[in-house]
């Protein structure tokens, strides 16, 4: 007998934050936690996957339409925003970051009184799972669930090796489980006031996370990113308020109907929240001080959660914003802030930042593929989303895990990981390649991106996608370059990987690799049936049976190289020579003889030209050449309608 969807929706919401409050009270380290999570986390992936199959496999998504009874879950809603606007309250006078409370009433107090007023518009639908809800279900219900049971084994080895901070972990894994409830009941929200609540939710969690060491750095971290997510809620709190008190609608789908040219405002301010919540210029500084919190957190922000909803409301109203100022503006925020910020990854060697900075760049990418509001832009935004979700997840649990066998996450000091940590430099290899190289779906992607950039006619954004993937190339080539180096005397270290952490890993190595061979298969079940949705109208198949064809021998090449080397024996009877450097090598390849004859140290090191451009030269300027642009999109379109 099948099971009613409705009912498997609401208990996706509602379980993660019921296994919240178990997690929070259960001693930390204790195995009972761990199998909690463990079960529970695998009970929620199978009702995620039920749900998208169930709607993937369906062929007809306007069955999953409901109106239920609200009048409990309104007053759940407007308590929930009471207890966050408390909470933050509370912990702003506590810090002393008084600047926050500020945003924090400039965005909830109108929401309420129009909700405590009756100025809210009766919507038509309150819960929508339409393809691209259920697409987001399987990314949080499967990579989510993956970095909730990575985190329980991390957790022990972190307060292992970094004692002196207070041991909270069931705290930290509860707010986790919140996050998951959170993304489900936003992505399954139609209501504009149910999103805006499960919104501003992922802000507090994220917050909280990020905060979660309380020394000064963390602290300081934790209010900027909370201040520049409640500045994007206030944009979304406005957008949510002329919707329901200037156009008569309340629903996300009436707004992506269009039918109303004034739409393009609230549509506008629902893009600037996005963009705050997806860390881009000049809003980044928030994801790049995340990394202060333990590994599971970063893991979450960057690809199962909180980025991913604000590229998930871009591609929502991305038809609006076709042929409008706000797309092109939009679009140029996220081309200037993928070039930017893969220019950026270059200068640094600390591996989480550079992870950061990537993700920055691909959402960015995915951002100007949005804005372009074509269906080539919402396929390659789909796309890019799937894969940088996998990939992403996969190389921050990777990092953390060599952190803790090396006790350094520096890309310099991964030189022979291929010998010192085989299996996990595998798995990076795997996760790097993820990223950039073909035949991955990040590459296939980038192609529609650059055909929607040529369909728009922007020479800019052309070269931004050219120049962009050449930096990012360069910077994954390179670090891919130091974990493959072998130099003399490169001993194998212990890999201290617990098993739940690798419960974790290898799933997500493996689905990389999976989803490599099935992206025409992703393309026409999953995101081609997107794009019939959101144009409302039959789309023809952005990738062709020639496009298939190709990428189909460049994944038997992949293959193909390393069994036609081992048949042809390239390599064989091979010998490691010593090093050439600019003197003579002392044997050992690790010193060498300098004219004067003295012996020095030889250390080979990768080049990070921040004499170029490095963060102190490029950061501030590119923040606040991107807020003159976010300034004028806004003061055009919103401050013209008014």
């Amino acid at each position: 007998m099948a099971i009613p969807i409705l009912n498997v929706v609401n208990f996706l919401i509602l379980f993660p934050f019921i296994m919240a409050v178990l997690i929070f009270i259960l001693k930390n380290a204790s195995p009972f936690r761990s199998a909690v999570i463990i079960l529970g986390g695998f009970t929620i992936m199978a009702a995620a996957i039920y749900v998208a199959v169930n709607v993937l496999m369906s062929g007809d998504t306007t069955q999953f339409v409901y109106l239920a009874e609200t009048h409990i879950p309104d007053k759940i809603v407007i308590g929930g925003e009471i207890f966050l606007m408390c909470l933050v309250c509370f912990l702003s006078i506590k810090y002393k970051k008084y600047y926050a409370i500020l945003f924090s009433l400039a965005g909830t107090i109108p929401v309420l009184w129009m909700d405590l007023t009756g100025h809210v518009v009766e919507g038509n639908t309150h819960i929508r799972i339409d393809t691209f809800a259920a697409v987001m279900y399987l990314i949080v219900g499967i990579v989510g669930i993956l970095i909730c049971i990575y985190a329980s084994g991390y957790m022990k080895d972190y307060h292992h090796h970094h004692t002196d901070v207070d041991d909270r972990s069931n705290y930290f894994l509860a707010l986790m489980f919140v996050f998951l409830g959170a993304m489900f009941g936003l992505i399954s929200s139609d209501s504009l006031g149910w999103i805006y609540f499960f919104w501003e939710i992922t802000s507090v969690c994220s917050f909280l996370m990020i905060g979660y060491t309380r020394t000064q750095e963390a602290v300081d971290n934790s209010f900027r990113a909370l201040w520049m997510n409640l500045l994007g809620g206030c944009g979304f709190a406005a957008g949510l308020m002329i919707c329901n008190m200037g156009l008569g609608i309340s629903n996300l789908s009436q707004v992506t109907a269009g039918g109303n040219e004034l739409v393009i405002v609230p549509v506008t301010l629902f893009a600037f929240a996005a963009l705050t919540k997806s860390a881009q210029f000049p809003f980044s500084r928030w994801l790049l001080g995340a990394m202060v919190a333990p590994t599971p957190s970063s893991a979450l922000l960057h690809s199962a959660t909180m980025v991913k909803i604000g590229v998930y409301m871009l591609i929502r109203v991305a038809p609006i914003m076709y042929g409008t100022l706000t797309g092109v503006m939009i679009t140029v925020i996220g081309g200037f802030t993928f070039f930017a910020a893969s220019l950026l990854a270059i200068t640094v060697s600390d591996g989480k930042k550079v992870l950061a900075y990537s993700t920055i760049s691909n959402l960015g990418l995915i951002t100007a593929c949005a804005g372009t509001g074509t269906t080539e832009g919402v396929w390659a935004a789909v796309m890019l989303v799937l894969f940088h979700a996998v990939s992403k997840s996969l190389l921050f649990q990777t990092v953390g895990d060599i952190e803790n066998c090396m006790h350094s996450r520096d890309i310099e000091d991964m030189h022979g990981l291929i010998i010192k940590l085989p299996r996990l430099a595998f798995i990076m290899i795997i996760g790097i390649c993820g990223m950039f190289m073909a035949p991955f779906g990040m590459l296939v992607s980038k192609w529609a991106a650059l055909k929607s950039f040529v369909d728009s006619g922007s020479v800019w954004l052309v070269l931004f996608l050219v120049f962009g993937s050449g930096s990012t190339l360069f910077y994954w080539a390179k670090w891919l370059g130091k974990i493959c180096a072998v130099i003399h005397q490169s001993f194998e270290l212990e890999d201290i990987t617990p098993r739940s952490e690798l419960v974790s890993i290898f799933p997500l190595t493996s689905l990389i690799i999976i989803m490599c061979f099935a992206f025409p298969w992703m393309s026409g079940t999953m995101i081609q049936p997107i794009l019939d949705e959101a144009f409302h109208t039959n789309i023809p198949d952005v990738i062709g049976g020639s496009d298939v064809i190709i990428m189909m021998i460049m994944v038997a090449m992949v293959f193909m190289i390393p069994i036609g080397s081992r048949f042809l024996s390239i390599g064989k009877n091979s010998k490691m020579t010593m090093s050439y450097v600019a003197g003579v090598n002392a044997g050992d390849d690790r010193h060498y003889i300098d004219s004067f004859g003295k012996e020095r140290a030889l250390y080979m090191s990768n080049w990070y030209m921040e004499e170029f451009f490095g963060e102190k030269k490029l950061l501030w300027p590119c923040i606040w050449v991107a807020a003159v642009l976010v300034a004028v999109m806004l003061i055009i379109v919103v401050g013209g309608a008014i």
